[in-house]
């Protein structure tokens, strides 16, 4: 269903994607956009090794939540920055590309749990998580990513 990497040897074990994911802050999700052009957007991301879903959070209304209601299918990208030789111009990178299907969550239990741990991976203390929260919590859409594709690479520019 999915197509092999054209350049099959700078492929990355799977292991090393699923690490960039536990390790990763921000990726790029794209969805399907309106009058067929691709939008594209900077998200804040969490992880779940136990179940292998991506969550998202963002505003209940919005292009990508209309977007995402016409198709569930989305590409979401991952890069790092490995190093760059001093004084030279190339660059060397991981990135991981990730297909699959945007799931909306109810707000319940299992939500804001979800929430919670993705506000703990971004803000500095526990208290600023559940302030934001009890503020936000109520106007927040969670979406769940579930992995059908995945593939990563590593580039070396010279």
């Amino acid at each position: 269903m999915f197509r092999q990497m054209r350049r099959f040897k700078q492929q990355m074990p799977e292991e090393v994607c699923y690490e960039m994911l536990r390790e990763g802050k921000r990726g790029v999700l794209a969805v399907n956009g309106d009058n067929g052009y691709p939008y594209a957007m900077p998200l804040d991301f969490l992880y779940d090794e136990e179940s292998g879903n991506i969550y998202f959070h963002g505003a209940k209304a919005g292009y990508k939540i209309d977007a995402l209601r016409k198709s569930d299918k989305v590409c979401f990208v991952l890069r790092d920055e490995v190093g760059t030789p001093s004084e030279d111009w190339w660059l060397n990178y991981r990135s991981v590309i990730i297909f699959g299907r945007i799931h909306f969550m109810e707000q319940s239990e299992e939500s804001d749990k979800i929430l919670r741990r993705l506000g703990l991976k971004y803000y500095p203390t526990p208290e600023s998580v559940e302030k934001v929260m009890k503020s936000s919590a109520s106007r927040t859409q969670m979406l769940k990513l579930e992995i059908e594709h995945i593939t990563g690479k590593y580039v070396q520019e010279e």
